[in-house]
């Protein structure tokens, strides 16, 4: 029976940490090459819910405007997914382009960029209060929740596929910055971003895919965040922002790999302390567990120490 306890808790310590994981790879994506902490990640990943959220719901033919036609259930879900990242990322890049590239090009200093994400996220958070309302949505149930009992163990269909689909994305993310193009150039920005442009690297364009990657990945989380827990809140991305940011910061910020490992740590303590000790003290004993990490690793798991030549 303790087996099997344990076990349960793992399963679920899984799911919550792939959705901090996945958060916590667009942080650290963007931060590798510009060196910004972008604050407005978190609420990229509520605003990819809340599209996922009225995306389904159009597609399960919940609105007053409806499809002519009935989608095949097995459709809705990756249709619902793919449509979210799409817009989601046009949001991401739209942010990029607004507020930091002019920011960028004009030579501001790297506290204003800061700043301007800070702003952005509450421009997200509150601009979804204005026009939406403070209510809670419920999200729609894109696929039958069917529940397996494996080997005495309880788990859903729905944990399952984000557990699965999580570590399979990113292991390909990690797969294409690894082996590809694009992913060689967005190394080389963030090892030099002076040099970058003389190999003939579009920094610009490496930036905005970036982006669209880093938001698509928050969309993703959001999207089965809401099949997992389906209540939305306009407010839903600042608790859940800092938590993947503060998972970036111990893996190593500006690591992927790190970002990873870290949503993982942070998920696993979380649900644990909550499982076998006192739930009120979930954040204190969590956060305590990884400022010892960064007590002893500083720059995190898997950072480097970034030396400036004078």
């Amino acid at each position: 029976m303790a087996l099997e306890t344990f076990l349960q808790h793992f399963l679920n310590a899984l799911q919550w940490g792939s959705f901090l994981a996945l958060i916590a790879v667009g942080y650290s994506m963007v931060y590798g090459v510009l060196l910004l902490i972008n604050f407005a990640h978190g609420d990229i990943f509520m605003v990819g819910a809340y599209i996922g959220y009225f995306i389904g719901a159009f597609l399960l033919n919940q609105f007053e405007i409806q499809l002519p036609f009935d989608l095949p259930a097995w459709v809705i879900l990756p249709v619902t997914i793919l449509l979210t990242m799409a817009l989601t990322a046009l949001v991401g890049v739209t942010i990029e382009r607004v507020a930091y590239r002019p920011l960028r090009n004009r030579g501001a200093h790297r506290l204003y960029l800061v700043i301007t994400a800070l702003m952005f996220g509450l421009l997200l958070q509150y601009g979804n209060l204005a026009l939406l309302g403070a209510r809670d949505r419920q999200f729609p149930e894109l696929i039958p929740r069917q529940v397996y009992n494996l080997a005495g163990l309880s788990v859903t269909n729905i944990r399952l596929m984000v557990i699965v689909l999580s570590i399979i994305t990113m292991i390909g993310l990690w797969l294409l910055v690894q082996h590809t193009k694009w992913g060689m150039a967005m190394r080389a920005i963030s090892y030099d971003r002076l040099a970058a442009p003389l190999m003939g690297i579009s920094v610009d364009g490496i930036i905005v895919t970036t982006f669209v990657v880093g938001s698509s990945l928050a969309a993703l989380a959001g999207v089965m965040y809401g099949a997992a827990f389906p209540i939305l809140s306009y407010n839903m991305g600042l608790l859940v922002g800092w938590q993947a940011f503060i998972a970036a910061v111990v893996g190593g910020i500006g690591s992927i790999r790190g970002a990873m490992v870290g949503g993982y740590i942070l998920g696993f303590t979380q649900v644990f302390v909550v499982a076998f000790g006192p739930s009120t003290l979930r954040d204190l004993i969590a956060f305590t567990v990884l400022l010892l990490i960064l007590a002893i690793k500083p720059t995190g798991l898997f950072g480097v120490a970034r030396r400036t030549k004078v």
